[in-house]
């Protein structure tokens, strides 16, 4: 299949044409939207159900097996964070809390952008390693804590410069879980984040119970998973064309940074997958994760740990930029890239 086809069928899909039904919606001015419960309820069906299917697969592989791709993927949720925050900071001018939040953006994961590449793949009988929802988990965390903690050094580093002049008075008193020193309070509020329990809670629940157990829940987690999908694409192609408004906000450099970044990020990802021996369909995920930003789990720690940080720029570049970008386009990219690379 060639880079065309694929992404005409990607084009073509349901779940992307949802998407494009959601921010007409919003061109039109249509009051066509899906209830907030309903949203929420869908966001914890599509992590339980890939915490459920990645952890019934888990159950089956040995630990020698994962051992090398979990390494590659906490090498990947490590290196992006340095480099997007380094670019950052030294290319585009941004203060320290803006930088290391879009670094945290963009190191973390999207697990709506994983469950369309699987669904992307399924269509297309594309195998891939059947534990490739605990590379999702494990690199969902991770990212966020470098960043922050760059943001932590970088505000330790300027203290320490201020008080070396005698003015440090006013710095030493602000306040903020980085200024108090709160990173196991950060710590303990992500990990207890909805979002992240949910979905290593399925890994765990997949883990115990295995296949056998599952196939009851089957037609539930696994056969209506697609749907709901479907659904949930509908309404972020709704708040995805609202944030369009704060374009401008993010300027034309940040723009390039949303629709660059994954790009050179999806390469980074093929390469370390074939490095650590990856499918071919592997391969594809791991790109796509690390093609992926968050908008769920990386939001709600940067809104704690870096209050002063400006929202309007890592929700629009994550959220109304790189997100439509993966799941229209994004995706038959990576595959056309893997596809060139494993040949």
């Amino acid at each position: 299949m060639t880079a065309h086809d694929l992404l005409q069928a990607n084009l073509l899909s349901p779940p992307v044409l949802c998407f494009a039904l959601g921010a007409l919606a919003v061109a039109v001015r249509s009051d066509l939207r899906v209830p907030e419960p309903v949203f929420a309820a869908l966001s914890m069906y599509l992590m339980l159900s890939i915490g459920l299917r990645g952890g019934a697969e888990l159950a089956h592989v040995s630990p020698q097996a994962v051992a090398g791709p979990i390494a590659g993927a906490l090498l990947i949720c490590c290196t992006i964070p340095l480099l997007c925050y380094a670019g950052l900071r030294q290319f585009g001018g941004l203060s320290t809390p803006d930088a290391a939040a879009l670094a945290a953006h963009y190191g973390s994961v999207s697990a709506v952008t994983f469950a369309a590449v699987t669904a992307m793949l399924d269509r297309q009988a594309v195998p891939y390693e059947g534990y490739a929802a605990t590379l999702l988990a494990v690199m969902e965390i991770p990212a966020i804590i470098v960043a922050i903690s760059l943001a932590r050094m970088a505000k330790t580093a300027q203290a320490d410069r201020v008080l070396a002049t005698g003015g440090g008075a006013a710095l030493l008193g602000g306040t903020g879980p980085i200024m108090r020193g709160g990173g196991q309070a950060l710590l303990a509020e992500v990990m207890s984040s909805k979002s992240v329990l949910i979905l290593i809670g399925g890994l765990a629940i997949g883990t115990l119970a295995g296949h056998a157990s599952l196939a009851k829940v089957k037609p539930f987690f696994v056969d209506l998973f697609p749907g709901a999908l479907c659904v949930f694409l509908l309404t972020l192609g709704h708040m995805a064309a609202s944030r369009a408004g704060d374009f401008r906000k993010a300027g034309l450099f940040l723009v390039g940074f949303a629709l660059l970044m994954p790009l050179l990020h999806a390469m980074l990802g093929l390469g370390i997958a074939y490095a650590v021996g990856l499918s071919l369909g592997g391969a594809i995920i791991l790109a796509t994760l690390a093609a992926s930003a968050s908008y769920i789990a990386a939001p709600a720690a940067v809104q704690l740990a870096l209050p002063e940080a400006n929202p309007s720029l890592y929700l629009t570049c994550s959220l109304a930029i790189t997100f439509p970008f993966n799941i229209m386009l994004g995706l038959p990219i990576y595959q056309a890239m893997a596809q060139a690379l494993y040949g």
